[in-house]
């Protein structure tokens, strides 16, 4: 099918912009456009409980995160979230707003983790951030009012290449112990050769060019070696075995909608309880923006139910 009509009309309100493309310009000014666009194209930003920003003990000093309770009485399921933006782009606003929505279908707690960006600090830099944010939520579980028995992890694009990577070291490091992974649009493979690659690597939403330059930024002069490691690309891990639930969701016109789909079959042939959904007439990044699309509450909706059951809550 076409673009969904209302990702065309998103479409070209951010063409009407006239913002560079992210591999055109420096780190910062890409930032400045994200924030740009996303102030000038809001998504909806639903009420939960309470919001706090703090800093907790990183493994280079301090790391801002972002805690979202609902409205209800704990302790409360966890659920550590990693936003996207090709590692190099992005903040604690990012994803606020699935943040929120997470906060309440889950009816948990959701830590959302401002990790270190690229190129300033380049792999393996943002997942020993993410790890050790997950770390640390569990060790506070009570400080935070959290079941520490009941964990979620996930994240968006670059986030979802995170949460991948950080289940993978929680099940390589002894914990913790995480029960579901929600990848959307996930970064899985350093390779650029898939069909999805030349067939919507001129998306709007994500080119060839800029995932190129991302992995560039993020995996520094050794890209080639370091674009093999497993905790960069976490499809060419040696064993995908006894890692967590598994929710993954797609869309239709996204250069990395094929290394999500192998990824997906991976885990389901090494055992792992994995669900697949692609998001027809959807671009890259579509659930980020709650009340832009309609697909967008549907496809978080559907990952909250998923990690509810894995939590027993349904």
């Amino acid at each position: 099918m076409p673009l969904h009509p209302q990702v065309e009309a998103f479409r070209k309100k951010r063409v009407a912009l006239n913002l560079a493309p992210n591999s055109q310009v420096s780190p910062e000014q890409a930032r400045e456009n994200s924030r740009v666009w996303r102030a000038a194209i809001p998504a909806d930003q639903e009420s939960v409980g309470e919001i706090t920003d703090r800093t907790i003990p990183g493994p280079a000093g301090d790391l801002p995160i972002r805690i979202y309770r609902p409205t209800t009485q704990g302790p409360h399921p966890l659920v550590m979230l990693f936003h996207g933006g090709g590692w190099l782009i992005g903040d604690l606003d990012h994803e606020d707003p699935s943040s929120r929505r997470m906060c309440n279908q889950v009816d948990a707690v959701v830590v959302s983790v401002d990790y270190r960006l690229a190129p300033e600090t380049r792999f393996p830099g943002a997942p020993e951030d993410c790890y050790a944010a997950t770390v640390w939520a569990v060790e506070h579980a009570d400080e935070l009012g959290v079941d520490a028995s009941n964990v979620a992890v996930t994240g968006t694009s670059a986030g979802g290449n995170l949460t991948a990577v950080v289940a993978q070291m929680a099940r390589d490091r002894g914990g913790p112990n995480i029960k579901h992974q929600v990848l959307f649009c996930p970064v899985i493979d350093y390779d650029f050769d898939r069909p999805s690659y030349q067939e919507h690597g001129d998306s709007f939403a994500l080119t060839q060019d800029s995932m190129r330059y991302f992995w560039e930024q993020y995996l520094g002069p050794g890209v080639e070696a370091n674009g093999h490691n497993p905790y960069a690309s976490p499809i060419r891990a040696e064993s995908l075995a006894g890692l967590p639930q598994t929710t993954i969701i797609t869309a239709e016109f996204d250069p990395l909608i094929d290394e999500a789909h192998d990824y997906a079959g991976a885990l389901k042939s090494a055992g792992v309880d994995v669900v697949y959904t692609r998001y027809d007439g959807m671009a890259h990044a579509f659930n980020e923006l709650i009340g832009i699309f309609d697909a967008a509450r549907v496809a978080v909706d559907e990952a909250c139910t998923r990690i509810r059951t894995s939590f027993g809550s349904d």
